[in-house]
């Protein structure tokens, strides 16, 4: 006879302790627990990574900005960072025809963060990935200790990249020299939109999107976690 199975290990624990998430940012302890619930549905329980978050800043997201949107995607991306990085903290870049900024959220130090970011960066512009994709490989590399260290990427976009084929080599680029940097793409938008056809055929190893629709807002915290989560294992 076989002996009976000894007690279940128990699950690795958040890299910020829940009642700290709870006294620091009430307003995302709701986000947070959503968060570890898809962590443990994909079996990503325990991962230690850093989160970074892109923002479209092209023209046609002038609503998404408004209707907050974009701040309320950054605050789910924060929860889901106090899960995975010790630090709890997102680098955010915003880009357009160029890179247009970049800043920080953390728990202390996220309410209205977004639009006031948003608002300090004049012009919005068209849609260049490529130029986003660069900064976070920097930033990446910036936050040590090096390529190996595992990263999720939140890219937010609404519509295809203006130039296609360096938005293809740099994501293309960045599986070869940075495999262990994941982008999850959320389109926001109708999701029959043509745009998106290019998310749809994307091939690169480290790419997958998830099709948000045009009431991003409308999404749980369980519905973004499950879909930004679907395909990244580091």
């Amino acid at each position: 006879m076989f002996p009976p199975p000894g007690p279940r290990a128990p699950a690795p624990p958040p890299a910020t302790p829940a009642t700290h998430v709870r006294t620091t940012a009430p307003a995302l302890a709701t986000a947070y627990d959503a968060a570890g619930a898809a962590l443990e549905a994909h079996r990503l329980t325990g991962t230690r990574a850093k989160v970074y978050l892109v923002l479209d800043r092209s023209a046609s997201m002038r609503p998404y900005y408004k209707d907050g949107s974009a701040q309320a995607l950054a605050e789910q991306t924060l929860a889901l960072a106090a899960q995975l990085d010790p630090e709890a903290t997102v680098k955010v870049v915003f880009f357009s025809t160029e890179l247009d900024g970049t800043g920080e959220l953390t728990l202390t130090d996220h309410e209205n963060k977004i639009d006031t970011l948003h608002a300090s960066l004049g012009r919005m512009g068209r849609t260049s990935y490529h130029a986003a994709v660069a900064e976070v490989l920097a930033l990446h590399d910036a936050a040590g200790p090096g390529s190996d260290t595992p990263a999720l990427v939140v890219f937010q976009t609404d519509g295809a990249p203006d130039a296609k084929t360096p938005a293809t080599q740099a994501l293309t680029e960045a599986a070869k020299s940075h495999p262990s940097v994941f982008f999850s793409f959320v389109a926001f938008g109708a999701p029959e939109n043509k745009a998106f056809d290019y998310l749809r055929k994307l091939k690169a190893p480290n790419t997958a999107h998830f099709l948000a629709g045009e009431s991003p807002l409308e999404l749980t915290d369980k519905e973004l976690y499950e879909a930004v989560l679907a395909s990244w294992r580091p």
